[in-house]
């Protein structure tokens, strides 16, 4: 396979470098801003010229770009820092494509312009405090009323909930079937009558995540996705969207930013990459992001191809965030005693693999636990035998509980 780019692709690569250079906001037009307006701003400077989501069609606010002229794209924008936009993750990565999959072509053609301009900023109702990995368990119910739904239950771990403006979100319609058979799908407006959110602090300070209560939240019938019952397969569209983000996605520690750092520290008062054992240790993390980044190409090509992403992209987020939280405790040992150094007014790259290392566990939990990644591995890419599951074919309400 041949990795250089192609006449047009180098001619899009100069043309994205160069609006970039011209148009990446600076200190001064980010001042006095908070992160999320400061993600707007962004975004809608990107959408008014034609970068925003660049794979989307015209019509829902993108430029139907190839998926190797959105890699150029991206890394491209890499290179410029770590730009504000993380909010907008969830509903461009995992809403999005949901969507787009399963939505009316009115409800398409109202939100998708809006995600990609970040004029609506979308959460993911999914884990309950009983339901986490095993999503399908979840407990919050909705009852039809009319045209309407009526949502009764708890959601947690909700990334963004606080500020976001929509919401998709599963429930259980019927407890008298197996539990993948009793669940729908909706969207809603986090604005709704009945929503209570609460951020969750976090061992970082952060509160990025919250608790979500629905108390006779009523949701219009015309807001759910797929079939009474369907809510599974329109889940999974939404996993395999969110795991491929996750697992794909770059995050500020990596082999670069390692490797930068142990040219830096000493080790016997030499260079640290002169360490026999630093070297094998940034050869393993060179080999596994490469493997990491040649797995994505897999699942780009599908994409290409219109397909819905595979479980393969399980191997993404399972290899990806214990590497990167290795990766951030490896290089707080190199700076020895300075590593415990967290203020980024004093700490070695202004506390970068402090808080890489405080927040990277909570990726080994979101989109499913390393546990759960092994068996969706093991079961659907390895064809090996399924995990024993005492509760299969039974209906949801005869499933023993520890209360009962």
């Amino acid at each position: 396979m041949d990795f250089n780019d192609t006449k047009e692709e180098t001619a899009f690569r100069e043309e994205a470098r160069t609006w970039l250079e011209a148009n990446v906001p600076s200190a001064a037009d980010l001042e006095g801003l908070n992160y999320i307006e400061q993600a707007k701003l962004w975004q809608q400077r990107k959408y008014d010229a034609g970068w925003a989501c660049i794979r989307w069609a015209k019509e829902y606010g993108g430029r139907g770009a190839s998926p190797m002229e959105q890699v150029i794209w991206n890394q491209e924008e890499a290179k410029f820092g770590d730009l504000p936009g993380g909010v907008f993750g969830i509903g461009q990565g995992m809403a999005a494509p949901t969507l787009m999959s399963w939505a009316t072509d009115e409800q398409k053609a109202y939100h998708l312009p809006k995600l990609a301009s970040g004029e609506h900023i979308w959460c993911q109702l999914f884990s309950e405090p009983a339901a986490g990995s095993d999503l399908a368990a979840l407990r919050t119910k909705a009852e039809r009323d009319g045209d309407d739904w009526v949502i009764n239950g708890q959601k947690i771990w909700t990334s963004g909930a606080h500020y976001s403006d929509y919401g998709i979100l599963v429930v259980r319609t019927d407890p008298t079937v197996p539990k993948h058979k009793g669940l729908s799908y909706f969207f809603l407006d986090m604005k709704s009558p009945g929503i209570d959110t609460k951020p969750i602090k976090q061992l970082s300070g952060d509160a990025n995540f919250n608790e979500v209560y629905f108390t006779d939240v009523r949701i219009p019938d015309s807001q759910r996705l797929g079939e009474v019952g369907q809510g599974w397969q329109v889940a999974l569209t939404t996993l395999m969207n969110e795991r491929a983000s996750i697992g794909g996605g770059g995050t500020a520690v990596g082999f670069d930013s390692v490797f930068k750092l142990a040219q830096k520290v000493t080790i016997d008062d030499k260079p640290a990459i002169e360490n026999s054992a630093v070297r094998a240790k940034l050869a393993d993390w060179y080999c596994q992001e490469a493997g990491l980044r040649f797995t994505a190409y897999r699942s780009m090509t599908a994409l290409s191809r219109g397909e819905t992403p595979g479980p393969e992209n399980s191997i993404g987020k399972l290899v990806g965030a214990p590497k990167t939280q290795d990766m951030a405790s490896f290089a707080i040992d190199l700076m020895e005693m300075s590593g415990a150094i967290w203020d980024e007014d004093f700490a070695v790259e202004s506390g970068l693999f402090q808080g890489s290392y405080m927040g990277i566990p909570g990726l080994r939990i979101a989109g499913g636990t390393d546990e759960i990644m092994a068996n969706i591995i093991a079961e659907r890419v390895l064809g090996l035998p399924q995990e024993p599951r005492m509760d299969k074919g039974i209906p949801f309400n005869e499933v023993p509980t520890s209360s009962s």
